[in-house]
């Protein structure tokens, strides 16, 4: 609040979730109050081979876009936001040259053509040791195997580049002029040393990419220097704006559902990518490397994690190609399959349309729809694919369990989350409580918000509880006999089982 006590003059923070498929820009209180918030979209090049790319110029396009229509439409001055932060997709490779332009398109999360570039990694450090290091298997799907394929497959670009960035990452360097990264950010590109909290020399020397490429890592909160005045004014900021480095969007995701150490629980994260996770103070390392660690943006906690490549994404497809073009194609498919059966009348999908990460790690997987006759309509199409995401996220929660990580709960973050029928589904899958969480969609952004508040001191760590999303009216009760539930999942996982060979073929 300000001198004079007016509250259209009281300081506001902002957040950026830059996504697959759009930033969503929102302006947010020092207590945690959602004032506004936009989005603008972006396209993605989904190509051959499991090319996925975009441009980084459209990141930065829909950034000062989306501020100026925030702050535009809702009458707020640019003076009036003290901080930015940002919540950013992670796991992609952003090639700059020394002044920071892009040398060439952003490889992003969800691209798998870096199959031959991880193989070598393996062979050099073995899987096991990759593992050790970083919480993660090595995979196609993370950065540093994507900046081998580059420097095999486009030399031309790779020798004109200077730095290696996330998405996030290369906003701040247009706001700041600084090549950094965040821990969380960095835990996420299989070249971090997790335990060490520092690149890793030996998974740097196995893939033979300069070190120079690579920023400085440092923490979420940490207040990077006021916007610069040309990038200022291009972006609809005040000079006078804090920019604050931020984080990964599954770290930050855990942040904005509340999960900020292990007695917080778990939460369900439904994006274009979905996931399971939960906070605690040490890595978690599955004898079956089925799941992965990321650092949290709360220092000194980890984000131990099960995340299937195309969760939110099974459900857009599978819309879009039924109400093609129409606004509404999400509301129209959840209301076909509110009175349609699938699981319970044989009908399985494989949500597998991006390849899989937890917990076959097998770029190769496809999606299928198995047990489809004549008899099916649209509705148990729709019906098929949310039970396919769900009960794909619960072999994450089954390896937590395996792991001794058991819980009665989940909190359920995301745009599909505010679905009552994707909610009950949800917990019939998972035989726990589903407790959809206030801010829903706005979950990562307030995650984001509450680190800008902590970075320049509107916010304390200790308050932080208070400032981010709770649940929002009653918890969701399985409801579906738990035998049948274990039926119908064995069915679900025996899909897999026997398609593996030919997905491999």
């Amino acid at each position: 609040m300000s001198a004079s006590g007016r509250a259209d003059e009281a300081p506001l923070v902002l957040a950026h979730d830059l996504g697959t498929t759009g930033d969503k820009a929102t302006l947010v209180t020092p207590t945690g109050e959602v004032v506004a918030s936009v989005t603008v979209a972006y396209p993605v090049d989904f190509g051959a081979d499991g090319k996925a790319e975009q441009h980084p110029d459209d990141w930065w396009n829909a950034f000062c876009r989306a501020n100026r229509l925030l702050l535009a439409k809702h009458g707020v001055a640019p003076e009036r936001v003290a901080a930015v932060s940002f919540s950013g997709q992670m796991m992609g490779a952003v090639l700059t040259d020394a002044a920071g332009r892009p040398t060439r398109p952003a490889i992003i999360w969800a691209d798998t053509r870096a199959e031959s570039q991880c193989a070598r990694l393996i062979e050099r450090v073995g899987m096991a040791e990759v593992y050790r290091i970083t919480g993660h298997r090595a995979n196609p799907t993370y950065s540093l195997a994507k900046l081998m394929w580059v420097r095999d497959n486009d030399p031309e670009a790779f020798a004109g580049s200077r730095r290696f960035s996330t998405a996030k990452d290369v906003i701040l360097q247009r706001l700041t002029g600084m090549h950094v990264t965040d821990h969380s950010d960095a835990s996420g590109t299989n070249a971090y040393d997790q335990l060490r909290a520092a690149w890793s020399d030996e998974l740097l020397s196995a893939s033979r990419l300069p070190r120079r490429l690579f920023p400085e890592i440092v923490a979420s909160t940490t207040d990077l220097g006021a916007v610069r005045g040309a990038a200022a004014a291009e972006a609809g900021l005040a000079a006078t704006t804090r920019v604050i480095a931020g984080g990964g969007d599954g770290p930050m995701g855990a942040l904005g559902a509340g999960i900020v150490d292990r007695a917080s629980g778990a939460y369900a994260y439904l994006g274009s990518s979905s996931w399971v996770s939960f906070a605690d103070i040490a890595p978690l390392h599955d004898p079956q490397m089925r799941s992965m660690t990321y650092n949290h943006v709360i220092p000194g906690q980890f984000v131990p994690t099960a995340t299937m490549q195309a969760g939110g994404a099974s459900l857009d497809w599978i819309a879009s190609v039924l109400r093609p073009g129409a606004d509404d194609r999400f509301e129209q498919a959840l209301a076909a399959a509110e009175t349609s059966e699938a699981s319970a009348d044989g009908l399985y999908f494989l949500p597998h349309l991006l390849g899989e990460r937890s917990p076959y790690w097998n770029p190769h997987a496809r999606a299928v729809f198995a047990g489809l006759t004549m008899a099916h309509d649209q509705g148990n199409l729709v019906r098929a694919v949310i039970e396919g995401v769900a009960y794909n996220l619960r072999t994450g929660l089954v390896a937590f369990a395996e792991s001794g990580h058991r819980f009665a709960a989940i909190a359920a973050i995301g745009g599909a989350a505010k679905s009552p029928l994707v909610a009950r589904i949800l917990a019939d899958a998972w035989q726990l409580r589903v407790r959809p969480n206030s801010m829903g969609d706005h979950a990562t952004s307030l995650g984001a918000a509450a680190i800008a508040a902590m970075g320049v001191g509107l916010l304390d760590r200790a308050d932080v509880r208070s400032f981010v999303g709770k649940p929002s009216g009653d918890a969701v009760e399985p409801v579906l006999d738990a035998t049948i539930n274990a039926e119908r999942y064995d069915t679900f996982m025996d899909a897999y089982r026997r398609m593996e060979g030919w997905f491999d073929r």
